[in-house]
């Protein structure tokens, strides 16, 4: 049976550069984000390309990936996200916590209600499915979080606004939460990356190379979570060459 990864924010950008990079990796992944046509184009486009590069392998297991369609922004999807996890029956060998969103401004102007929307998912949602999935973990000393934070969660800037606030609170979660899994044997990650490429920058003007891609950030986390059980990197830092993007 392959290991099982779960990854939310899973169809775009970093989200979806992990669930390639895991899914090549021999992992299923349970992969969670709103859209459910995104979801559907995601595991058809992913499990074909993974079983051409496994073809004429006798002993390869094409990944399997599971689709959940969720906004984690509500707590009872939280919950049916938890149940329909746990229905599967199986160990979470890696959780990644990628769900989030920015929302630009600064706090004493942004718009009513950017404060609790921005660290309801970027840090309630977080906290709810990692509680939820940590338990079993515990019980069979192993498993990865990683926290998907970002240099804003130790840069703060003029225009970050609440998403700093939610970025520097993740990155208190996943500290806190190093300390307590420390005698478990769960490992804690949390990525700080800079300026990576997506769909979200496409209209910037500036030029696809001044970024990171996805997919460095995708095999940063395949590399740390493929460290012998001895050793956790605790917190990974990727900038642009160049530097933060102002």
């Amino acid at each position: 049976m392959n290991p099982l990864l779960v990854v939310t924010g899973g169809t775009k950008g970093i989200g979806r550069a992990v669930v390639e990079r895991f899914a090549e990796g021999g992992f299923d992944v349970v992969v969670c984000a709103r859209n459910e046509d995104d979801l559907r184009q995601l595991k058809h486009e992913i499990e074909e390309s993974v079983a051409e590069v496994l073809e004429g392998f006798d002993d390869a297991v094409v990944p399997t990936i599971f689709p959940f369609a969720a906004d984690l922004a509500q707590r009872e999807a939280i919950t049916q996200l938890i149940d329909f996890i746990q229905s599967l029956a199986r160990p979470v060998n890696a959780l990644v916590n990628n769900v989030g969103v920015f929302l630009p401004g600064q706090i004493h102007n942004e718009a009513e209600g950017t404060f609790e929307l921005t660290m309801n998912l970027n840090v309630a949602s977080i906290y709810h499915l990692t509680r939820g999935l940590i338990g079993d973990m515990m019980k069979n000393r192993n498993g990865h979080i990683f926290m998907m934070g970002s240099t804003a969660s130790v840069t703060a800037y003029p225009n970050g606004g609440s998403y700093c606030i939610s970025k520097f609170a993740l990155l208190g979660m996943a500290k806190e939460l190093r300390e307590e899994m420390k005698p478990y044997g769960v490992k804690v990650t949390t990525l700080l990356p800079g300026a990576t490429y997506t769909d979200s920058w496409a209209a910037s003007g500036l030029p696809e190379a001044r970024f990171m891609q996805a997919a460095d950030v995708a095999e940063v986390i395949w590399s740390a979570y493929n460290l012998s059980a001895g050793a956790v990197v605790e917190e990974i830092l990727l900038r642009p060459q160049l530097g933060d993007i102002k």
